[in-house]
């Protein structure tokens, strides 16, 4: 079921997702986690930090255009279902639709940590180094 959803470009129900994270979380020793794609919408969001009672202490936010998005995914060759122009056109326009609205949630409590992802990658690797540093 979820990778028919993936390969429609749709967002997984977050019951499904919160459970399969806070399984994970919870099989796992550490206390710190990196979530990748999520919470996708406002919906996932609230009903994570309900569920969990978790409230992440800062959101990575990768800002990249459309054209070049397309242009990494198209070439990154990892044989993904959901990494072919019909579905990524649909995940970025999800995204504008639902998820930019967890972006400006969590920008409002300055949380959000913005990386030009336009920028080659060793560069916006080096911008996600300088993020974590302090954490340690």
């Amino acid at each position: 079921m979820i990778e028919n959803m993936m390969s429609e470009g749709v967002i997984v129900p977050s019951e499904i997702t919160i459970k399969l994270l806070e399984t994970a979380m919870l099989e796992n020793e550490n206390d710190k986690f990196l979530i990748d794609g999520f919470p996708r919408n406002e919906e996932n969001r609230a009903a994570f930090e309900s569920i969990t009672g978790i409230e992440p202490e800062f959101v990575l936010f990768f800002d990249c255009s459309e054209e070049e998005m397309e242009r990494r995914l198209l070439t990154r060759n990892q044989g993904r279902i959901d990494d072919n122009i019909d579905t990524i056109r649909k995940r970025f326009k999800v995204f504008l639709e639902s998820s930019l609205d967890v972006i400006n949630y969590y920008n409002s409590k300055g949380k959000v940590k913005k990386i030009d992802a336009g920028k080659p990658a060793g560069e916006v690797f080096e911008a996600v180094k300088a993020v974590f540093a302090p954490i340690r």
